[in-house]
């Protein structure tokens, strides 16, 4: 990490950490998203042209259509274009669902990604299952889902960027005490939250979720009464850390210490009852458990 001299100015430091955060390489937004998300924004946007920006990339068709007919999203007739994707899904969750998908292929110099996204499509899936199952006040299911498959995308970011992060992720999954991310600060000039964020940021996310992905490892923010975190943002989190949880629990894959830190604070949250848990961990295990 970089060490500042004492006579460093508060300024001074933003601007250097400012520029080792962009010094990382963050994917910047691509352009068909750009194009689709500008399109999608307008008060009555053409879902002519929406489709057609869809159908251009077969490889981006492909995976939506993969996701339309995806046992998440429990589609009766199976979905065989982009533009019925589009119809069946709407505009809200298709946008999601484009953006999750161009995510996933952003780092193709990245090599053995593909169990970190496998754990992320299980815990965007149980993610929005729970905001289902429990109607969580305010939470949409679909944002859910999204929260859960961008929270952890700094953590291909830095992959790529920096040789010793296997071995700092790998003391972070470990550490029982202190914060995931204060162990990245210390070897790092940056974490994996605030890069996540930056790329929801840029990648047209709301402003909830983006706050949701910076925090979702501040145990304080979560269960403090004075946490300037709004109450959409924290049961995001709560959903997404019960949601990683239950799908730990159920492969034995991808052990954290992070439920024995931020569990208890993630059930008030959500009211749930700790006992329930366990019938909990029955009802979820289907959906844990299923192929894309």
């Amino acid at each position: 990490m970089t060490d500042f001299q004492n006579d460093t100015t508060p300024t001074e430091v933003d601007s250097l950490f400012e520029r080792a955060v962009l010094d990382v390489g963050i994917p910047p937004c691509p352009a068909i998203l750009e194009r689709f998300m500008t399109e999608a924004k307008k008060d009555e946007p053409n879902y002519h042209r929406l489709a057609n920006i869809l159908g251009a990339d077969v490889g981006l068709s492909a995976g939506l259509i993969k996701t339309a007919n995806s046992p998440y999203f429990g589609v009766r007739q199976r979905v065989r274009s982009a533009n019925e994707a589009l119809a069946i899904l709407g505009l809200h969750t298709t946008s999601r669902a484009v953006a999750g998908i161009i995510l996933r292929n952003s780092f193709p110099h990245v090599p053995n990604l593909e169990r970190f996204w496998d754990a992320s499509a299980r815990m965007a899936r149980i993610a929005g299952w729970l905001a289902q199952h429990f109607e969580i006040r305010g939470l949409r299911a679909e944002d859910a889902y999204t929260f859960g498959l961008f929270r952890d995308c700094g953590i291909p970011v830095l992959l790529g960027r920096f040789p010793e992060y296997p071995s700092v992720l790998g003391a972070a999954n470990r550490e029982a005490e202190r914060s995931f991310t204060e162990v990245e600060d210390e070897s790092l000039p940056t974490n994996h939250a605030m890069i996540g964020c930056i790329l929801a940021q840029s990648w047209w996310l709301p402003e909830e979720i983006c706050l949701s992905i910076r925090n979702h490892h501040d145990l304080q923010e979560l269960e403090s009464a004075s946490s300037s975190l709004p109450m959409l943002s924290r049961r995001l989190i709560a959903t997404g850390q019960l949601a990683e949880h239950i799908v730990q629990r159920q492969l034995g894959l991808s052990i954290t210490q992070e439920w024995p830190k931020l569990g208890a604070a993630c059930l008030q949250i959500l009211e749930i009852d700790e006992e329930y848990l366990e019938n909990l961990y029955a009802e979820a295990a289907p959906i844990a458990a299923a192929e894309e």
